[in-house]
């Protein structure tokens, strides 16, 4: 392993972690610590890495929702490390966007080969990759999963932020509507486009200044949506 790789270590127990951090630093990691859900999504959010390393029993953020955050724009590699060995919890963490799954007590040579994988395995950090993103009047946050419209909060509902993330992380791109129905409703939908039209227009109700004209949310007719910065 060349030296360089950033890794962020997220766990609450700060003995586990200071020795995470001695093992990987000997090993040519530059390490990165957070002890809280909200600390890694803004570590996550303000700086690159190359893996990150996480418990899911944290004390203030669900590490599910950790996971999510981070994957609302960021492919960066996630391994789990958690005391928790039900086989469950290993595929709602997988399910939720992590690549890799170590179970407490470890051996730190695992870990390592782990890591070193999970870091081979990733595509490398597109340019765009950027946690908040800016649209004339609105700033959606895709780490923190919130949006704003001329500095005033919107709330949006599961599905409706579902829609707008799957959009906006291929921003200026069409996306099919096949593709919506599975990322945002799951692999058993593909021929209810008229969710589609419902969630699209409900979002364009709430963050368009014309919700007849437009600017952000763009209809492919027969064929998908477009997120336009």
């Amino acid at each position: 392993m060349s030296l360089g790789n950033r890794v962020l270590v997220v766990d609450d127990d700060t003995g586990l972690a200071r020795a995470l951090s001695i093992n990987l630093r000997a090993h040519g990691w530059e390490v990165t610590v957070a002890h809280t859900g909200t600390e890694a999504l803004d570590a996550a959010s303000t700086a690159r890495h190359d893996v990150v390393v996480l418990d899911l029993g944290l004390p203030d953020v669900a590490g599910l929702d950790v996971i999510a955050g981070i994957r609302g724009w960021s492919h960066v590699p996630i391994v789990v490390l958690s005391a928790r060995q039900l086989g469950e919890d290993k595929v709602d963490a997988l399910d939720a966007g992590a690549d890799d799954y170590v179970t407490k007590p470890f051996a730190m040579n695992e870990l390592l080969a782990r890591l070193r994988a999970a870091v081979r395995r990733a595509q490398p950090a597109a340019e765009s990759d950027e946690p908040v993103v800016e649209a004339g009047e609105l700033v959606i946050d895709l780490a923190r999963r919130t949006v704003t419209r001329a500095g005033a909060e919107v709330r949006l509902s599961p599905t409706e932020w579902g829609l707008l993330e799957v959009l906006v992380r291929n921003r200026g791109r069409m996306v099919g509507r096949q593709q919506l129905l599975h990322e945002v409703w799951g692999p058993a939908y593909s021929s209810e486009t008229n969710y589609l039209r419902v969630y699209s227009a409900q979002l364009r109700r709430k963050l368009e200044k014309d919700p007849a004209h437009p600017e952000h949310i763009l209809t492919h007719p027969g064929a998908g949506y477009r997120f336009e910065p």
